[in-house]
């Protein structure tokens, strides 16, 4: 594995490639590996036949409140995890290298939907973080395909959004959620869950699969849906953020004819906020589906 800080260096070594007429794939991660992350890499493998991963904490996308100074900087063992699984590069820029001109200044990329509901209500500024660092690493790496998990729903929305409106010529393709084996949506967060609450977090799944159940079995009381879920998770002790039953591609709350639903969750633990979700389709009952 090649590791380059710089986009210059990084852009040297892939013009080869492109050259060769070979497909390059890209996994954007903030570090602090873990296996999820892995089967992204392993997932743009299958289809390219170079793999990028970028490995850079997006201070952009932080709020005043939010733990950027303490997100976990792994970057040794991070190294070690890429250099066992597919990736062929690893794009490692410091904040100098990715904004020149210092975060106050930066050009931002604004989507104008589906940024300020779901996370971006409780995460101002948020989204326009995650669009603007995105549409930078994709003119810098310049891949056919970027894999993208499904666990963070609402970001994959947004970027596929971004990049219908700004005509970047990239294959957005979405990875499954990766869980542990009780079922949570696997996350470098998880580590701030205490020994006491972790028997109990995979609340949060199953209330949106209880969710789901209802709703294939003919319930569109969706407002009523939500309401239990999110008594389910506070009887668990957790607070819940919000629960919602959206239109899957435009993020919209659902109406009842709608066929194609994305049930979404996050809550909060004494030290960590969890997010998960499904999506459902319901025409000629074909259940649940990833999308």
């Amino acid at each position: 594995m090649h590791i380059f800080h710089t986009i210059s260096g990084l852009r040297e070594a892939l013009q080869q490639h492109r050259k060769a007429g070979q497909r390059i794939g890209f996994v954007p991660t903030m570090g602090n590996l873990h296996d999820g992350h892995l089967a992204l890499i392993h997932q743009a493998r299958t289809t390219n036949d170079v793999v990028v991963c970028s490995i850079f904490v997006n201070a952009l996308q932080f709020g005043l409140n939010e733990d950027w100074d303490k997100y976990p900087r792994t970057f040794d063992t991070d190294c070690e995890k890429l250099r066992g699984s597919a990736c062929d590069y690893l794009f490692n820029p410091d904040e100098i290298e990715m904004y020149p001109n210092g975060l106050d200044t930066q050009s931002r990329v604004v989507c104008p939907t589906m940024t300020d509901i779901l996370c971006g209500a409780t995460r101002p500024g948020h989204f326009e973080g995650v669009t603007t660092v995105v549409s930078k690493l994709l003119n810098i790496v310049q891949p056919d395909e970027a894999v993208f998990g499904l666990k963070d729903y609402q970001q994959l929305a947004v970027v596929r959004r971004m990049i219908e409106d700004l005509c970047i010529s990239v294959l957005i393709t979405p990875a499954p959620i990766f869980r542990e084996t009780d079922g949570l949506a696997m996350s470098s967060r998880n580590r701030y869950i205490t020994e006491d609450e972790r028997p109990n977090v995979t609340v949060l799944k199953t209330s949106l699969y209880e969710i789901a159940d209802e709703i294939l079995s003919g319930d569109r009381n969706f407002r009523r849906l939500e309401q239990s879920a999110r008594e389910r998770i506070e009887a668990h002790d957790f607070r819940a953020d919000y629960v919602s039953i959206r239109q899957s591609k435009t993020l919209e709350i659902a109406a009842v004819d709608d066929t194609e639903l994305t049930i979404l969750g996050a809550m909060f633990t004494h030290g960590a906020r969890l997010i998960d979700n499904l999506s459902i389709r319901l025409d000629n009952n074909a259940g649940l589906k990833e999308i």
